[in-house]
């Protein structure tokens, strides 16, 4: 998919009501984990996530995150550059910072094009709030010692590639879950992050059908 094609879309995505639950469906975990009985909503913890578009060789690209083995949480999955937002800070404020601490990401030449559907996280206490954004050059980054295990530069083609989507069987806590995921770049992107994934294509005419 060409850089220029891409933007172009998404700016004309944007204008128009967004595919927001049906589309993060298709890729959201059989069943789906729900927030607990009794749940208080005030309870519920903001998060910023930044899905940054830029080019490579005039191809459209994103930046993924591969989480460090020592974090507590998520270790070792595929997630967007993000985090909590903290006090007196928009979302896209959030994301923004967020980037620049996970892969020294600089905001120069960042242009926000919208936000997507936000998402609700059980698992974590979190809703995240998805930034897409632009920058017309490769933007240099590095991961942060300790957060980050690694940064992948994923073309959207790739994603949009049917043969990237399959779903797995997984058990937890004793209950079976069936998991929609990408596989990319020897990577599985699943959860939020594929979520995400899924309506930021959608945007752009994707709507897949998956391998079982």
């Amino acid at each position: 998919m060409l850089f220029a094609d891409v933007i172009r879309q998404l700016n004309t995505a944007f204008q128009r009501e967004l595919p927001g639950a049906e589309a993060q469906a298709v890729l959201a975990p059989v069943p789906r984990r729900e927030w607990p009985d009794g749940f208080n909503p005030s309870r519920v913890r903001h998060a910023a996530g930044l899905l940054l578009v830029f080019p490579v060789r005039a191809r459209a690209h994103i930046v993924l995150t591969v989480r460090s083995d020592t974090l507590d949480r998520h270790r070792g999955q595929v997630s967007l550059p993000g985090g909590v937002v903290e006090p007196g800070e928009t979302f896209e404020q959030a994301a923004l910072r967020e980037a620049n601490e996970e892969v020294a990401l600089a905001s120069d030449g960042i242009s926000v094009l919208g936000t997507l559907t936000p998402i609700d996280i059980p698992v974590s206490g979190f809703r995240l709030h998805p930034i897409v954004a632009v920058r017309r050059e490769h933007p240099a980054m590095a991961p942060a010692d300790g957060e980050v295990a690694r940064i992948l530069e994923v073309p959207v083609a790739d994603l949009a590639d049917r043969a990237a989507l399959r779903s797995t069987m997984r058990v937890r806590d004793g209950r079976s879950y069936t998991v929609p995921a990408f596989h990319v770049h020897g990577f599985e992107i699943w959860g939020a992050t594929a979520m995400v994934l899924a309506e930021f294509l959608a945007l752009l005419g994707w709507w897949p059908e998956i391998s079982r």
